[in-house]
């Protein structure tokens, strides 16, 4: 699908205080997890992760066509640590930027329910490969996990099958629209930048990187489907939070 705007950002958004205090739920969350003896490592569906593939090489923001003839599964795509957050004061605060860039953008795609926000920490070397948030159509949506009587089993860690939910309000949706907001104080960390890939045919250049949200407080919503990538951290720490809007696939 070819878009007039593949993106839409809103630059220094949210106040320095605000980004501060979002930072400090993050850590206190994955702190909590961790004294729980929870991981916080990020994970894939497929098991692509780093903690899965200890001694596999990094695919940082390698390309398929980058991996061509090395074996594109030797390699890990996601390294970083995550934790997740549900305050009502964040959704009050952040789903109306999914709005007006929903609207701004001139895509007016239906949406009716967000997941939970997932605060990402990456540190030196750490990374996110290519990627798509969500597959969009009807092959896509979510569907409801039901303890005991869902075939499908669990994951060895725990975690749902790959589309499976236990959120009601989830089933039957797709993720259409993807929000990442930068954390951090300009400086702070270098590399980590956002990087889409909006395909072999499109205007002008086929690969961006989002300078645009490097401001502190800065909001880039995209869709979904959109292929993206977070180039590896090489020097301090990059804090974000990203949210999905999720609505019925398209008819």
């Amino acid at each position: 699908m070819q878009l007039k705007n593949s993106y839409y950002f809103f630059k220094s958004a949210i106040s320095p205080e605000t980004c501060d205090r979002i930072i400090d739920l993050g850590l206190t969350k994955m702190q909590e997890e961790e004294s729980k003896g929870h991981s916080t490592e990020a994970y894939t569906f497929g098991n692509k992760e780093k903690k899965s593939m200890p001694d596999s090489p990094p695919q940082g923001d390698l390309t398929v066509q980058d991996m061509e003839g090395q074996g594109v599964d030797k390699f890990y795509v996601r390294d970083s640590n995550v934790s997740w957050l549900d305050q009502q004061w964040l959704y009050d605060l952040l789903t109306p930027f999914v709005e007006q860039a929903n609207i701004l953008a001139g895509w007016n795609w239906s949406w009716d329910y967000s997941e939970n926000f997932q605060f990402t920490v990456y540190k030196p070397g750490q990374f996110y490969g290519w990627h798509r948030d969500g597959d969009s159509d009807h092959l896509g949506k979510y569907r409801r996990y039901l303890y005991g009587i869902t075939p499908e089993p669990l994951t060895p860690d725990g975690k749902l099958p790959s589309g499976y939910v236990t959120d009601p309000k989830m089933v039957g949706k797709v993720r259409k629209l993807s929000m990442t907001i930068n954390l951090n104080k300009p400086g702070e960390y270098e590399g980590g930048n956002l990087k889409f890939d909006f395909g072999p045919h499109a205007f002008g250049n086929r690969f961006h990187e989002c300078e645009e949200i490097r401001p502190q407080g800065s909001i880039v919503v995209f869709p979904s489907f959109i292929d993206h990538c977070v180039t590896p951290v090489t020097q301090g720490t990059r804090y974000s939070l990203v949210l999905w809007a999720l609505g019925e696939p398209w008819k």
